[in-house]
This record gives C-alpha cells, sequence and structure tokens, in this order.
C-alpha cells in the first residue's frame, strides 16, 4: 500500500510459490493456543458453510493463486487458513505466494501464477494503485481476481472484493476513546504512512474522535512493521510525556505501542485502542492498558474469498462488494474469540 510507486517501474525479483495440496492438508479445526491467562481454551474457529465444489478447469483441478501481504502477521497467516478451510472442503487446489510488504514482489508472484495456469486469484493488495495494471492483466488473460482486505483504485480491474468498512471500524473505535476520555484530552496515533487501510481507519477514527471533542497531538510512522512501530510509539511518548491514550492502526503498530508503553513503566496512565487482536494484545487487555481492540474475521476473509475465487473460476455469479464484519474485542468478552490466538 505504498503510495506513488509504478510496481512495473521498481526493479523485481522472482517471487517463490510454494504448493499446497488442499485435497489432504490443514482443512480441520483446531484449538486455540495457550490464551494470555495461560489457560488453553477450547474455542474454535468457525468453519465455512456453503462451500460449493470445485469444478473441472480445462479439464484439471481448479487451483487458486493466493497473493498475500506477508507471513509473519497473524492477520495474513490466518486468512491463508481460511483459504484453505474452503479449498480442502471444495476439492481445490492452492498455490501460495508472500508479497514480503512490497508492491514490486506481488506484482511478480501474480505474474509467475499466470504463468503457471491457475485459475483464480485472490490477492491482498500492498499498495492501492500499484496492483491494478497487474489485476487487469489477469482479467485479460481470463483469470478472476478477487481482492482480499485492500482495496485497489480501480474496481473495474477485480471481479470480487471481500473486505471491512476500515474507516468505519476506526470510527466505531473512536467511539471506545471517547468514553474512555470523556471528550476531552489529546490522543496520540501509531499509523502506517505506507498502508491505504491503515490510513483509512486513521482518518475515520480522526474524524469521530475530532467531532467528539479531543485532539490529535501528534501521529508517528510505524511503517507496518512492529520493531519501527515500538520506536515510533517511544519517540511518541517521549516528545509527550502528559499523553494518555493512543490509538494504533493494525497489529504491528499496536503491538509496537504495547512495547512501547511497557518499556516506559506506563501502564497506569496510557490507555490504548487498536487492530487486529494478537497475544501481546491479548495480555494487554487483560493487564488493563489495552481497552479495545478491533478484530477483523481473517479466518472468515479467506473463506469468503475462496469461496468467491471458486464460484467465479466455475463460470458463476458472486456479489462485486462482500462485507465481512468486525468485532470489538474487551477483556469481558476475550475468551469468546480465543480462537483469532491460534496464528494458523
Amino acid at each position: 500500500m505504498i503510495k506513488g510507486k509504478s510496481a512495473f517501474a521498481i526493479a523485481i525479483s522472482a517471487a517463490m510459490i510454494l504448493s499446497f495440496s488442499a485435497c489432504g492438508d490443514g482443512g480441520s479445526s483446531s484449538a486455540a493456543s495457550t490464551g494470555a491467562s495461560g489457560t488453553s481454551s477450547s474455542v474454535k474457529r468457525p468453519q465455512p458453510t456453503d462451500v460449493p465444489t470445485a469444478c473441472k478447469v480445462d479439464g484439471k483441478t481448479l487451483t487458486i493463486g493466493v497473493v498475500s501481504i506477508d507471513e509473519q502477521t497473524a492477520f495474513f497467516n490466518q486468512l491463508n487458513t481460511g483459504i484453505k478451510d474452503v479449498a480442502t472442503i471444495a476439492g481445490a487446489k492452492i498455490n501460495f505466494v508472500s508479497g514480503k510488504d512490497d508492491a514490486a514482489t506481488q506484482v511478480t508472484g501474480i505474474e509467475n501464477l499466470m504463468s503457471s495456469k491457475v485459475s483464480a486469484l485472490i490477492v491482498d493488495p500492498y499498495d492501492m494503485n500499484a496492483l491494478v495494471p497487474a489485476f487487469k492483466s489477469a482479467k485479460a488473460a481470463g483469470i478472476p481476481v478477487v481482492s482480499v482486505d485492500g482495496q485497489v483504485a480501480d474496481a473495474s480491474s477485480y471481479d470480487a472484493q471481500v473486505g471491512t468498512a476500515n474507516k468505519e471500524g476506526g470510527a466505531e473505535l473512536a467511539s471506545t476513546m471517547l468514553k474512555l476520555s470523556g471528550g476531552k484530552g489529546a490522543v496520540g496515533i501509531v499509523g502506517a504512512l505506507n498502508s491505504t487501510i491503515q490510513i483509512q481507519r486513521q482518518e475515520g477514527f480522526e474524524d469521530a474522535v475530532k467531532a467528539g471533542g479531543m485532539t490529535i497531538s501528534t501521529v508517528v510512522d510505524g511503517q507496518n512493521q512492529a520493531d519501527k512501530a515500538q520506536t515510533a510509539a517511544e519517540n511518541l511518548l517521549t516528545a509527550n510525556p502528559n499523553l494518555k491514550y493512543i490509538y494504533a492502526t493494525g497489529e504491528p503498530a499496536l503491538n509496537g505501542a504495547i512495547a512501547a508503553v511497557k518499556s516506559q513503566g506506563r501502564q497506569n496512565d496510557v490507555q490504548i485502542v487498536g487492530w487486529d487482536l494478537s497475544q501481546t494484545s491479548a495480555s494487554a487487555l487483560t493487564a488493563g492498558f489495552v481497552k479495545a481492540v478491533v478484530q477483523q474475521n481473517s479466518f472468515g476473509f479467506g473463506q469468503e474469498s475462496a469461496k468467491a475465487a471458486i464460484n467465479l473460476a466455475c463460470g458463476k455469479t458472486v456479489k462485486k462488494d462482500i462485507s465481512v464484519p468486525i468485532n470489538i474485542v474487551t477483556s469481558a468478552n476475550l475468551k469468546k474469540y480465543s480462537y483469532f490466538l491460534k496464528e494458523s
């Protein structure tokens, strides 16, 4: 989601395609790993429903090419697991490519998957502009394209979009922040200014929190990487010694903010809200200084995108926009969503 770059003008390195035969692996539901409280949870992730049967494409097993943003973040791993869940039931195969947090690598991955004659593509676009030409090339070659999570600038370049209303989610967290603050004071933001999605979350939050009476003290850029987000959050706290509230726009930003607050020993005077549940944020929810986390249904993203890809590859019609609801996780309902604490 780097603005202003032309993906085809960047020197491109080859992406490694990881093959996965969905017919015999990865589809069974498993319990979440040990939670923040140290006790194992029996809550299991919901399994997909209304799964279509994969047709044969040119006499061969239907194969979905998947291009993710990275393989380090729990959200993307869970999204991939959701895709596997559906493919296992449907009888489809999957080829996975990691975008390695780089639009050019994603473009290369799409080109390689096209060359391997996949039946459909699922892409979580890193950049809203740079992926458009690659999407159009795939469609021109007769390969349906499902954009998941992120949304590219040209809606005509893809067949279906699976995602969350990011601005609205930011506004919902702003409501929580306003309740915490009574509509008074300043909030610092740990964002990711290279991420279109997280910019949308920031904008939705800022608009709502300002309308409610708060101000924005400082916005720092965590660049969608936890270590850089921690450094940015450390700088935010150092520059604003009286800051009481932080909003984080994604998992790396949230985990970085948590680490910064802990390193400065400010758990008793700083309250955080943010996006994407992890073991780190679950522990901070239990500790009390993280107050709320937006949890997108990452498994649901994968499941819905895989169903759409299979239907499109088999010549069926699907909705252009497929919305997956969000959940607000607090210390009170954390156990209910503990299956998200398992990374894959």
